[in-house]
């Protein structure tokens, strides 16, 4: 009996991908791409202007695994979670938003020396 050779595997999008510039350019695509999920949208592969490395559930996994590995916390998360939705990232300029804003770029640096291993940012 001859073996069954496994299925080629397809990419999802045959376009060359364009990494991110940054995390925050990723994390906010994230936010967009969830915010219209939230609104009922359903993702097609290749439907986008531009081809991404990644599925948009790629960049919060490697952020909740940061957290999981306890290289970023709770806090961190909550102000992604917050600012990435509002699209904006925490003004330093705005006492009420200081500490935000130390979180939110700590969280980032270390969200991208991940996405940069994965190739979703240059």
């Amino acid at each position: 009996m001859a073996q069954s050779q496994p299925a080629a595997v397809r990419a999802l999008d045959e376009r060359p991908t364009d990494p991110f510039a940054d995390a925050q350019e990723a994390w906010f695509w994230f936010w967009q791409c969830q915010i219209a999920r939230d609104e009922g949208a359903r993702f097609v592969a290749g439907a986008g202007r531009v081809a991404r490395p990644c599925d948009p559930d790629d960049i919060s996994r490697a952020a909740l695994a940061l957290a999981r590995r306890r290289v970023i916390d709770r806090r961190h998360l909550r102000v992604l979670g917050n600012y990435g939705r509002a699209l904006t990232p925490p003004d330093p300029r705005l006492p009420d938003q200081v500490v935000a804003h130390r979180l939110w770029e700590d969280a980032l640096d270390r969200l991208t020396t991940v996405l940069r291993g994965k190739g979703i940012v240059a």
